[in-house]
């Protein structure tokens, strides 16, 4: 009875670790997926910067015009640019991992 009742066991182990696994048509269609959201997060990062910049820019002006105000409200802004930046990036980079997961379990 004891190996009857072990052998369904292993039986329903394998039968549920094949039904787990993911065809090769899901498998590709995550590294598409992964792909399209690192280009995304490029995009975001490429913009981001795009926003520092211009942000530092305005700080630099500010402080040549000698204006208190508007430099404080430039320097804020360029922290709130610099943190989306990094926010990016730290979702660049863990997307840009999954991806290569993906690719890794595409060619196994």
């Amino acid at each position: 009875m004891k190996k009857i009742v072990c052998i369904a066991g292993a039986l329903a182990l394998v039968a549920g670790t094949a039904l787990a696994q993911k065809t090769h048509a899901e498998k590709d269609s995550e590294v598409r997926q992964d792909r399209k959201e690192v280009k995304q997060d490029r995009r975001a990062v490429r913009a981001d910067r795009h926003e520092v910049r211009q942000d530092r820019r305005d700080v630099r002006n500010a402080e040549r015009r000698d204006d208190k105000k508007g430099e404080a409200t430039a320097r804020r802004d360029l922290d709130k640019s610099e943190a989306k930046l990094r926010r990016d990036k730290q979702e660049l980079r863990k997307d840009t991992q999954e991806l290569r997961e993906d690719q890794r379990q595409l060619r196994q």
